[in-house]
C-alpha cells in the first residue's frame, strides 16, 4: 500500500474506503527536481503513509511525496535539496522516526 501526495492539491482525509491517501490518479514523479529517499520507522498502514506524506509536503519546495509503509521508504521530490533536519522535524510531527537517507 502506498500514499502519494503531489502539490498543489487539496489534501483530504487519508482514511479513504480504499485505504489510500490519494485519489487513485498516479501521474508519476514530476519532471526535474531533486529526488531523495528516506527511511522512516513506525509506519504500518495507509493512514501512517498519509500522515508522513502530509507533514513532509508542508516543507517549502517539496513537489511530491510517496510513502510506502511496507518498506518504510519515503520518496521526496523537491525543487532543491532539503535540509535533513526539516525532514526529521516533519516526520517527528507525524509521530514517526526518520532513520536517515535510504
Amino acid at each position: 500500500m502506498t500514499a502519494e501526495t503531489q502539490l498543489p492539491q487539496a489534501t483530504g482525509s487519508c482514511c479513504s474506503p480504499s485505504g489510500s491517501c490519494h485519489d487513485g490518479a498516479d501521474s508519476g514523479a514530476p519532471a526535474g527536481g531533486v529526488t531523495t529517499v528516506y527511511q522512516v520507522t513506525g509506519m504500518t498502514c495507509g493512514h501512517c503513509e498519509g500522515a508522513v506524506s502530509e507533514e513532509i509536503s508542508g516543507i517549502e519546495g517539496v513537489t511530491s511525496v510517496k510513502a510506502v509503509a511496507s518498506t518504510g521508504q519515503v520518496t521526496v521530490v523537491s525543487q532543491a535539496p532539503l535540509a535533513e533536519d526539516a525532514v526529521r522535524t516533519a516526520v517527528d510531527e507525524a509521530g514517526y522516526e526518520l532513520v536517515g537517507r535510504a
